[in-house]
């Protein structure tokens, strides 16, 4: 099996297995080395301190020079070669002719090594082959009874220990290193095999070269999305977002690690991502943006992780819907008046029919008179065609529900600002004024006015003014009027409530201007409800 294609707990355990594997067979060679080094010191100096005091015994000294040493310096060195644990104990000539050997039939031949230091008088040890084979040996001279005198070294005493013999002394020595030595191998291999173990579980058996696909992948996928993606902690913290999340909410890209309350987030929205409940669709506002947030638990293995958070902006999707709503209401208000302009001219038909053309007459001038006032007043005043459209089509929308939709003093020259946000802030202004009228008894009236004024600066600005004839807006509720969420119709349901102010507020406060709500009371123009004033910068 392909090695590179093991997981990468496997790969990890055999890597450090292998390492502690040289590390432990180095470590056991160095101590082998070492306590080589101290046995052969150790056989040293117990030659050596045999040899002395052989030398300076005073059977060796008075029996080298007798007829026959070898007589009685034999049983006198064996013994004391068995007696001292050495292999050999040689008592010889200042010539180096042996007096004594382990070996009898060596007796009277010349010694196999170095002795011409000792000759003269010094002591010294080596490593040597002689008969014996390699032996590490002490060389030490005999010197007469009557030492005071220098250069009278009578014999020569020689000490050795075979390496066979301390190879055997330290062979106990290398099983105690070779146990000690596996039984490290062993502890650490199991530590590794618990570290791979856990790596394992943590990794999820996957390969290195799996793992890099996967994040190059993750790193690839999160950066192409156009949907913002959200990771928050069980904690409530950012644990990842991708450049669409951090560009939809204009977070920094050190927002990751922060509580989301921590973020400068709407209250609504951190509450939304930090709470780790599962949304569906909501819609919550961001800056100037609105986004439709969804949420879902993270979880892996019946184990919560935390939660995954779907950003999606819908803001120019919600400016395209308002002049879509506008357009499309202008085009039912002229199918309306289509069927009543073929009801008009049956009947202006039919007074002619009757002899009546006085009458038909004025009846067809009045009915055009009243609308074509409108259209001249409307594309006269407004520059702006996307906003004449809107405030056309909503007038026919109200005359259809019953509502008296009067033009007060308009003003606005072309490129004012832009369009979508025109008819985000008057469509939706002229939309609560409309449900307002109709939650209240007739006459049902609206009022909408935008002109040109001068401002404090020295320059001008656009006021634009909806005034309803509804219920008003209790005070209490002037400030969070413009909070999204905040609505004075029920629910019933619709996802998005209480979002239509909000985008006006947005909308006008991009473009630097002042939007405010009072209910004055009545008015003699029929509208005591709400009163919307909207300033804007030109």
């Amino acid at each position: 099996m392909d090695p590179r294609r093991w997981s990468l707990a496997r790969q990890l355990f055999a890597l450090m297995a292998l390492g502690l594997a040289v590390v432990v067979a180095v470590a056991v060679a160095a101590a082998y080395v070492q306590a080589r080094g101290t046995a052969l010191d150790a056989a040293r100096a117990r030659a050596l301190a045999v040899a002395f005091a052989v030398a300076q015994a005073p059977e060796v000294r008075e029996g080298v020079t007798a007829a026959d040493p070898s007589a009685t310096l034999q049983p006198y060195a064996e013994s004391v070669r068995a007696g001292s644990g050495t292999d050999f104990v040689v008592v010889m000539s200042p010539a180096g002719r042996r007096f004594t050997h382990p070996d009898p039939a060596r007796i009277g031949q010349q010694f196999i090594g170095h002795i011409e230091p000792a000759a003269q008088g010094r002591a010294f040890t080596e490593t040597f082959t002689g008969s014996l084979g390699p032996s590490v040996r002490a060389v030490v001279p005999v010197l007469a009874p009557d030492g005071g005198r220098p250069g009278r070294v009578v014999g020569l005493v020689s000490v050795g220990i075979t390496l066979e013999s301390v190879g055997r002394g330290l062979a106990g020595q290398v099983r105690g290193l070779l146990a000690a030595g596996a039984v490290v191998l062993a502890a650490c291999a199991a530590a590794a095999w618990l570290l791979s173990r856990r790596l394992r579980r943590q990794t999820h058996g996957l390969g290195a070269a799996e793992l890099k696909a996967m994040y190059e992948y993750h790193d690839a996928v999160l950066h192409a999305v156009r949907e913002g993606l959200l990771i928050v902690g069980r904690d409530g913290r950012l644990e990842l977002a991708n450049d669409e999340a951090l560009r939809l909410l204009g977070l920094a890209a050190d927002a990751v690690g922060r509580a989301t309350s921590d973020l400068g987030l709407p209250a609504a929205l951190g509450a939304a991502l930090g709470e780790g409940a599962e949304r569906s669709d909501e819609v919550h506002l961001a800056g100037d943006r609105v986004l439709v947030v969804n949420a879902a638990p993270a979880v892996w293995e019946g184990r919560r992780l935390g939660t995954v958070v779907t950003l999606r902006d819908r803001t120019d999707l919600l400016a395209l819907t308002g002049e879509l709503d506008s357009v499309r209401g202008l085009a039912e208000s002229l199918r309306s008046q289509a069927h009543e302009a073929a009801n008009r001219l049956h009947s202006v038909v039919s007074l002619i029919e009757l002899g009546r053309p006085e009458q038909a007459l004025e009846f067809a001038t009045a009915e055009l008179a009243g609308v074509q006032e409108l259209t001249d007043r409307v594309v006269g005043s407004v520059g702006e065609p996307v906003l004449a459209a809107l405030l056309l089509g909503k007038a026919a929308q109200a005359a259809e529900r019953g509502v008296d939709l009067v033009p007060g003093a308009l003003d606005v020259p072309a490129d004012v600002a832009d369009p979508r946000d025109l008819v985000t802030i008057v469509g939706n202004l002229l939309d609560n004024a409309l449900d307002a009228a109709l939650s209240a008894p007739p006459p049902r009236r609206v009022v909408v006015s935008a002109v040109r004024v001068p401002d404090a600066g020295g320059g001008e600005e656009l006021v634009v003014t909806v005034a309803d004839s509804g219920p008003g807006l209790d005070p209490a509720d002037a400030d969070r009027a413009f909070t999204r969420g905040w609505s004075t119709k029920p629910d019933g349901g619709l996802v998005g409530r209480g979002i239509g102010l909000a985008l006006v507020g947005q909308a006008v406060h991009r473009h630097g201007g002042t939007v405010t709500v009072s209910s004055p009371g009545p008015a003699d123009d029929g509208t005591p409800g709400a009163v919307f004033t909207v300033r804007l910068p030109l």
